[in-house]
C-alpha cells in the first residue's frame, strides 16, 4: 500500500486540494499537516495485520498498492494458531505424514525380516506374547507422547512401570483388580505429586518428574532379587483386544490432535517467551490430566510386563524403560519442545520397536535395553529438528498475500517513472478563465 493512498493522506480540516495546488499525478493531496514534503521515495509500504495490530513493512509490493480487506474474527481464528501468544499460522500436518510413512516402511521391512527369519514369531503362542509386550511399550509411548504434547515430559514413567510389575508380581495371587487398584491408586497420587510441583511452583516437569522417579527407584531397590509372579492371569488371552485397543486409543488421540483447538489446548504449557511466565489456569489443567493418566497408562504397561512376561520380575531401576518410552515417543514425531505431533507414528513406533526387540533377542545379539533407549533418543532428537523446522507456520512472506489482502490497479506513478505523456492535470481555474499549464497563480499558489 502506497503513502499517497487515501488511507495515509493526513489532511488538515478544511485544506482544499485547489488550495494547496496538489497534483493528482504525484499522490493527489499534499496538504500535510507538517508541511513536509515525502515524495521521496519510490518504493511502496505494504501493511498487514498480526493479531489485531497493525504493521506495516517497507519491501516492495510487485503487484502495486493494494488495500486491505474487512478480515473476520473466525477468519483470524483460523489464520493464527495462537491468537494471543506464539508465532502467527497454523501447524504444517505434511512433515508429519511424510515422516509417518517412513516409520510404515521400517515396520513393512521388519514384519519381512521377522517373516523371513523367524516366522514362528507372527504365529501362534509367541505372536500373542508379542502382541502383549507391543502393548506393554505402547503404553508407555502413549504416556511419553502425551507428557511430551502437553509440553511436561515424565522421566518418572520406567521406574513407575517397574515398581507397578513388581507390586504385581508379588500381589497378583489375589486377584487381578485387588493386586492392581493400590499401584493405580499410587501412580495417580505420583501423578498429581508432579503436577502440583510442575503447575503450583511452575517448574520444568523434567526436573520434577526426576525426584519422583527417584523417589519411587527406592522402593524398588527394597528388593534383592527377582519377584516371582504369584498369580495365574494370562493377558496372551486378550492379546488381539489389548492391542487393538492401544492401537484405536493412539490412532483416535492422534487426529484429535490435528484439531486445531485441540491442539492448542494440549500445548498450551509450551513456553512462548520467558518459561517463568506461567500459561494460564487451562494449561495447568491440562498438564495435570496429562501426568496422572501418563502414570496410569505406566501402571498398566508395569502389569502387562509381569503378567506376560517370563514369571519373574527383575528389580532394576526402570530407566531404561523411560528411555525407550521417549525415545519412541520422539522417533513418532512428537517434538519434544511440545504440541506438534502426529497421527499413527506412536502406533508405528511402538510397533517397530517391538519388533526390533524380539528380533534381536532371537538373534541373540545382546543389545542392552539402556544402549538402544540412548539410541532412540538421539535419533527421536533428530526427528524432533525436523519436525520444528518444516512442521512450523509458514512466515508471512511465504503466503498467498490475496490471502489478506486484494490488489487493485495502481493509480499513481513515482518520481522515477513517471508516464510519457502526462495525463491532463487538475486545475482550480474557474470556467472562463485562462489556464496556464506550467506557470502562472498555480505554482505560485503551491510555493505559498
Amino acid at each position: 500500500m502506497a503513502y499517497d493512498d487515501s488511507i495515509y493522506r493526513r489532511r488538515d480540516p478544511g485544506t482544499d486540494p485547489a488550495a494547496s495546488g496538489a497534483d493528482p499525478r504525484y499522490g493527489g493531496d499534499q496538504g500535510y499537516r507538517d508541511g513536509t514534503d515525502t515524495r521521496t521515495s519510490s518504493s511502496h509500504v505494504t501493511g498487514r495485520f498480526i493479531g489485531s495490530e497493525p504493521t506495516m513493512s517497507d519491501e516492495s509490493d510487485p503487484v502495486g498498492p493494494t488495500r486491505r480487506r474487512n478480515v473476520s474474527p473466525a477468519t483470524l481464528e483460523n489464520v493464527f494458531d495462537d491468537p494471543a501468544h506464539g508465532e502467527p499460522g497454523r501447524d504444517r500436518i505434511a512433515v508429519h505424514l511424510l515422516w509417518e510413512v517412513v516409520l510404515l516402511v521400517v515396520v513393512g521391512a521388519l514384519l519381512f525380516l521377522t517373516n523371513r527369519d523367524y516366522p514362528d514369531l507372527l504365529r501362534g503362542a509367541q505372536r500373542e506374547e508379542l502382541l502383549v509386550l507391543g502393548t506393554a511399550i505402547g503404553l508407555l509411548t502413549l504416556a511419553a507422547g502425551l507428557t511430551l504434547r502437553a509440553a511436561a515430559p515424565n522421566l518418572a514413567l520406567g521406574p513407575v512401570a517397574v515398581a507397578a510389575a513388581l507390586h504385581f508380581a508379588e500381589n497378583s495371587d489375589r486377584g487381578v483388580v485387588p493386586a492392581m487398584l493400590p499401584a493405580l491408586v499410587a501412580g495417580l497420587v505420583a501423578g498429581l505429586v508432579i503436577a502440583v510441583l510442575v503447575v503450583g511452583f511452575h517448574v520444568p516437569s523434567w526436573a520434577a518428574s526426576l525426584a519422583v522417579g527417584l523417589a519411587v527407584i527406592v522402593f524398588i531397590e527394597q528388593r534383592t532379587g527377582p519377584v516371582d509372579v504369584q498369580g495365574e492371569y494370562d493377558p496372551t488371552r486378550h492379546a488381539t483386544y489389548l492391542f487393538g485397543g492401544f492401537a484405536a486409543v493412539a490412532v483416535l488421540t492422534g487426529l484429535l490432535g490435528t484439531v486445531k483447538t485441540v491442539r492448542r489446548a494440549v500445548g498450551r504449557f509450551r513456553p512462548v517467551a520467558d518459561p517463568a511466565l506461567r500459561r494460564g489456569g487451562a494449561a495447568g489443567a491440562v498438564v495435570t490430566l496429562a501426568l496422572a493418566l501418563s502414570m496410569l497408562f505406566a501402571v498398566g504397561a508395569g502389569m502387562l510386563l509381569a503378567a506376560g512376561g517370563p514369571g519373574r520380575v527383575a528389580p532394576t531401576t526402570g530407566i531404561e524403560w523411560t528411555g525407550l518410552a521417549l525415545g519412541a515417543a520422539l522417533l513418532a514425531g512428537t517434538s519434544a519442545f511440545g504440541r506438534r505431533g502426529g497421527i499413527a507414528g506412536g502406533l508405528l513406533a511402538a510397533t517397530a520397536l517391538t519388533l526390533f526387540i524380539r528380533y534381536a533377542d532371537e538373534r541373540n545379539l545382546d543389545i542392552a535395553p539402556t544402549a538402544l533407549a540412548a539410541v532412540l533418543v538421539a535419533a527421536g532428537l533428530l526427528v524432533t529438528r525436523l519436525v520444528e523446522a518444516n512442521g512450523r507456520p509458514r512466515s508471512y512472506t511465504e503466503r498467498d498475500r490475496d490471502r489478506d489482502w486484494e490488489a487493485e490497479p495502481a493509480t499513481t506513478a513515482s518520481w522515477d517513472s513517471a508516464p510519457a505523456q502526462p495525463p491532463e492535470p487538475w486545475t482550480s481555474s474557474l470556467p472562463g478563465q485562462p489556464t496556464d499549464r506550467w506557470g502562472g497563480d498555480r505554482w505560485d499558489g503551491a510555493d505559498r
